[in-house]
């Protein structure tokens, strides 16, 4: 793979994808869950919310570089509160 520039923030941010998937599949195989209807008036599970989570802190960090709003780190603060905000009302 000496192709691709592996640093450090790449190899743990695709380990913690990995380590969410594996999390979700087990969950979703210990605890099974019906689908819900949030806020956005659509029915969503687990997995769901977590697609939607991954694509919007996408977003917000292309819009966070783009505009320069502040260090880049502190992105992932308001990651974790979008990740908290979808998961408790979508």
């Amino acid at each position: 793979m000496a192709w691709m520039a592996w640093t450090w923030p790449t190899a743990a941010f695709f380990a913690v994808i990995a380590a969410l998937l594996i999390l979700f599949t087990f969950l979703a195989i210990k605890r099974p869950e019906t689908p819900r209807v949030g806020i956005l008036g659509i029915e969503t599970t687990r997995g769901d919310r977590l697609f939607i989570t991954l694509l919007a802190s996408a977003f917000l960090n292309l819009a966070w570089l783009g505009f320069g709003i502040a260090p880049q780190p502190y992105a992932l603060l308001a990651c974790l509160v979008l990740a908290a905000g979808v998961f408790r009302f979508v």
